[in-house]
C-alpha cells in the first residue's frame, strides 16, 4: 500500500512539478511585464502607430514604405518629448526614440541588442551570435579581438581593392552608356560591394560582378531582409513553429542555409591554405592582414581563440553588414547627386582637381581627406536615406530618458531615419543641403543629431571601411560620368533591415567629354 502511494506521489511530482515551475516563471514574467507596461504607458502616446498595430496581426497598411515613413516623420513633429510608446502585440511594449536628446542617453551606454520578441530574434537564424547581435562579456571580448581588423594600417592597403572593383563597375556603366540604357543602381552597387568585402575581408575573388545580372548571395540577402522585416511586423509569425511552416519561413530557411554555405566555403578555403602553407603567409610581402586572418588567429590573454561556430557567425555578420548597407549608401548617394546636378558638378570639379596630371585615375589614400565637398554630399545623403534606419537596444538596468523612468528589460527602438528627418533637430530636414556638413556648420551641430553608423560603445566597427569604399566608388564614377535619374520611374523608400527602394532606382550614366580621365 505504501509502495502504491509512493509511486502515486512520484508520478504527481513528475506531472505537477513542471506545471508549478511554469506557473512560477509565468507569474514572475507577468509581474515584470506589468511593471514595464505601467511606466511605458506614462510616455507620450505613439499615435498614429497605435492605429497601425493590432494586438495580433501586426503592422497594417501603409506599412514600412514611403507612406509609412511619412507618418512616422509626422509623428516626430507632434511628439515634442522625442520618445513614445509602441506595442508589438499584446505583451511587448517598447519605447521609440527619435530626437538627439533622447537617443544620446541610450547610445552612450553599451546596452545590448534585444534578441527576444520585438527585437532581433528574426535575424538570429541568419547571423547567429556575431558581433551585431551578441551580448554582455562575449560582445566585449569579440569587439576587442576584432577591432584591430579595422585599424588604419589595415584599411590603407584596401584602397587598391576598392579601385580595381570600382573599375569593373565603371566598365559596366560604360556599356550602359554606349547603349543609351538606364541601369538599376542598387543591383549593380550590391555586386560591387559584395566584390569588395569578399576581396578585402576574406581575400576571396569569385568575379561576382561579372557573373550575370545579379548574384545568388545578393538575392538571398535581399530576400532574408524582407522576410525578417515582414515577420517582425506580423506577431502571428513570431512562434517558430508557425513561421517555419509558412512559405516565407521555408524560403527564409533555404536562404539561411545558402548564406551559411558561402561562409563555410570561404572559411574552409582559408583554413586549408593556412594548413598547407602555414600562418607565415599572413606576413608575406604584399599580403595584407584581412578580417578572416584576424578571426582565425585572434587569441585571448589565456590563448583561447574563436570557436568554429563563432568564426562562422562573424563571417555571416560581416558579409551582410559589409556589403548590403554599403550598397545602400552608394546607391542613395548616386541618386542624390543625380537629382541635384549643381552639387554633382561641384563634386566633379573637386575630383578633377585632385586627379589632374596623373597617369593613373585611381583614388589614393591621401586623396580621401581632400574630397571635402564629396564627403559633405555623402553625409547629407546618409542623413536623408539612412542605410540602417532603425536599431534596437534592451535596458539591463533602470534608467531615465528625458525625465521619464524606463525600467530594466524594456525594448528601445532608436529611429535613426526619423531622427535625421526630425524638424526639431534639423532645419528643413527634407531638403538636400550638403552645406550642413561644412566646417562652419559642423561646429554648431547638436551631438548625436547625425549618427548613420550609430554612436557610442556599440557603434559600427566598420564605419571607416564603409566610408572609404563609398568615397572611392563615387569619386571614380563621377570622374567618368554624369549621372541623371530616370524621369519615368519615381524612387520610393522601402524600409527593411537596410533602406531599400520599393521599385528600384534607375539612372543613366553619360560619359564626360572633358573629364580628368581623358
Amino acid at each position: 500500500m505504501s509502495s502504491s502511494w509512493l509511486s502515486l506521489f512520484l508520478w504527481s511530482l513528475l506531472v505537477v512539478g513542471p506545471l508549478i515551475y511554469v506557473a512560477i516563471i509565468t507569474i514572475a514574467n507577468f509581474r515584470k511585464f506589468r511593471r514595464r507596461a505601467k511606466y511605458v504607458n506614462m510616455l507620450p502616446a505613439g499615435q498614429p502607430w497605435n492605429g497601425w498595430f493590432s494586438w495580433f496581426f501586426g503592422l497594417e497598411l501603409p506599412g514600412p514604405k514611403e507612406e509609412g515613413l511619412k507618418l512616422m516623420r509626422d509623428r516626430a513633429i507632434r511628439v515634442k518629448e522625442g520618445l513614445a510608446t509602441i506595442w508589438f502585440g499584446p505583451l511587448n511594449p517598447s519605447v521609440s526614440l527619435f530626437h538627439s536628446d533622447s537617443i544620446k542617453t541610450i547610445l552612450k551606454t553599451s546596452e545590448p541588442k534585444p534578441r527576444g520578441i520585438g527585437g532581433y530574434f528574426m535575424l538570429v537564424p541568419w547571423l547567429g551570435d556575431g558581433l551585431l547581435l551578441t551580448r554582455g562579456p562575449k560582445w566585449a571580448r569579440n569587439r576587442r579581438l576584432l577591432t584591430p581588423a579595422f585599424h588604419f594600417d589595415i584599411l590603407r592597403p584596401y584602397m587598391q581593392v576598392y579601385n580595381r572593383s570600382v573599375d569593373i563597375f565603371v566598365s559596366k556603366l560604360q556599356g550602359f552608356a554606349e547603349r543609351g540604357e538606364f541601369f538599376e543602381t542598387t543591383t549593380h552597387a550590391s555586386l560591387l560591394t559584395l566584390d569588395v568585402i569578399l576581396r578585402c575581408a576574406f581575400s576571396y575573388d569569385n568575379d561576382c560582378q561579372l557573373r550575370g545580372k545579379t548574384h545568388p548571395y545578393v538575392t538571398a540577402v535581399d530576400s532574408l531582409g524582407h522576410a525578417a522585416t515582414y515577420r517582425l511586423l506580423h506577431p502571428y509569425l513570431y512562434p517558430d513553429i508557425v513561421f517555419n511552416l509558412s512559405s516565407r519561413g521555408r524560403e527564409f530557411k533555404r536562404n539561411c542555409q545558402y548564406v551559411h554555405q558561402v561562409s563555410e566555403e570561404i572559411i574552409d578555403k582559408r583554413k586549408k591554405t593556412l594548413l598547407e602553407e602555414g600562418e607565415k603567409i599572413i606576413s608575406q610581402k604584399g599580403r595584407y592582414l584581412d578580417f578572416l586572418d584576424i578571426l582565425l588567429t585572434a587569441k585571448d590573454d589565456d590563448g583561447q581563440g574563436l570557436t568554429d561556430q563563432e568564426i562562422r557567425d562573424e563571417v555571416d555578420t560581416f558579409l551582410f553588414a559589409g556589403h548590403d548597407t554599403t550598397a545602400s549608401g552608394i546607391s542613395w548617394a548616386m541618386y542624390s547627386l543625380a537629382s541635384h546636378p549643381e552639387h554633382q558638378t561641384r563634386c566633379q570639379q573637386e575630383i578633377d582637381e585632385i586627379l589632374s596630371g596623373r597617369d593613373s585615375q585611381d583614388i589614393e589614400w591621401d586623396d580621401l581627406p581632400q574630397l571635402k565637398y564629396l564627403t559633405m554630399c555623402l553625409k547629407e545623403s546618409l542623413r536623408l536615406h539612412t542605410p540602417v534606419p532603425l536599431i534596437e537596444r534592451e535596458t539591463t538596468k533602470d534608467m531615465t530618458i528625458e525625465g521619464y523612468f524606463i525600467p530594466s528589460g524594456t525594448l528601445i527602438d532608436v529611429h535613426l531615419f526619423i531622427l535625421h528627418h526630425n524638424p526639431q533637430v534639423w532645419d528643413s530636414p527634407e531638403e538636400y543641403r550638403p552645406d550642413r556638413f561644412n566646417d562652419e556648420n559642423k561646429k554648431d551641430m547638436v551631438h548625436f543629431a547625425f549618427v548613420p553608423f550609430s554612436a557610442g560603445p556599440r557603434n559600427c566597427i566598420g564605419q571607416h571601411f564603409a566610408l572609404h569604399e563609398m568615397k572611392t566608388a563615387i569619386a571614380k564614377i563621377l570622374s567618368r560620368f554624369t549621372l541623371s535619374p530616370d524621369p519615368e520611374r519615381e524612387v520610393k523608400h522601402e524600409l527593411t533591415v537596410v533602406m531599400k527602394t520599393e521599385n528600384g532606382m534607375y539612372m543613366k550614366a553619360t560619359p564626360r567629354v572633358c573629364s580628368s580621365a581623358h
